[in-house]
């Protein structure tokens, strides 16, 4: 039986760090949960989409944690920047001993343990065939892994950014507070900002906004989610521009 054609070429995967861990231990990890991503990145590779993934590093340590603590905000970010540097090589591993090639670029220097963030040599590795992760952010502090993804996103020339979250699209209201919110199916860009709703943080959802970058909100909780997201299925919130 052939594969279903994806309704998008290459795509970048945005996952929280919290995804990875473990909600009944706290562990940063929880390597079932890390397998059944994989397994469905896997998915989605195997019927041709070019996959780059951007992780963040909340499961480990978040930069405005840190400073509520007394962390230096820029050091509190770059410690965060390293932790997605941890949960990229975590991944890399999981993908690597599902049969994937991998490669992880980081925006800081670490050679010992990935690339430098080089954009036509990552463009080369999705045609290729090979799973990219991006790793430490934009390099810079004060920008978040939303803002990475946005950047990523349009310097690889993705069709879509997927973000898997806890929830299930974009809604009205917090559903996890108020029983009546309605979730939206699909949203304008500039629909969002007149309602004020939150998408992303408001730089990296300028950056798609400025770069048509469509981004999909989606629960990444049960399997085959991201196949039903790149197969253009109906799921989750398409933020979008409208068409004229």
């Amino acid at each position: 039986m052939e594969n279903p054609s994806p309704h998008y070429r290459r795509i970048v995967l945005k996952l929280s760090g919290e995804a990875l861990q473990n909600p009944d231990t706290g562990e940063p990890f929880d390597p079932p949960k890390l397998e059944a991503i994989g397994r469905q990145i896997r998915e989605v590779h195997e019927m041709g989409t070019e996959v780059a993934i951007v992780v963040g590093g909340g499961n480990i340590f978040r930069g405005l944690t840190g400073e509520k603590r007394g962390v230096d905000r820029t050091t509190g970010d770059y410690m965060g920047m390293l932790a997605t540097v941890i949960n990229g090589l975590a991944f890399m591993d999981v993908l690597e001993k599902l049969g994937l090639q991998v490669r992880v670029q980081s925006a800081i220097p670490v050679e010992k343990i990935a690339e430098p963030f080089i954009l036509r040599r990552a463009k080369r590795h999705l045609e290729k065939g090979r799973i990219v992760i991006f790793a430490a952010g934009t390099g810079n502090p004060y920008f978040s892994t939303d803002t990475t993804a946005a950047l990523r996103a349009s310097e690889i020339e993705a069709d879509i950014i997927l973000k898997a979250t806890n929830v299930d699209g974009v809604y009205d209201k917090d559903p996890r507070q108020h029983a009546d919110a309605v979730r939206y199916e699909t949203l304008d860009f500039f629909e969002a900002l007149r309602k004020r709703i939150q998408v992303m943080d408001s730089t990296a959802f300028s950056l798609c906004l400025d770069n048509r970058m469509p981004i999909l909100v989606f629960s990444l909780a049960g399997e085959g989610h991201i196949r039903q997201a790149v197969l253009g299925e109906r799921i989750g919130t398409l933020v979008t521009e409208t068409e004229d």
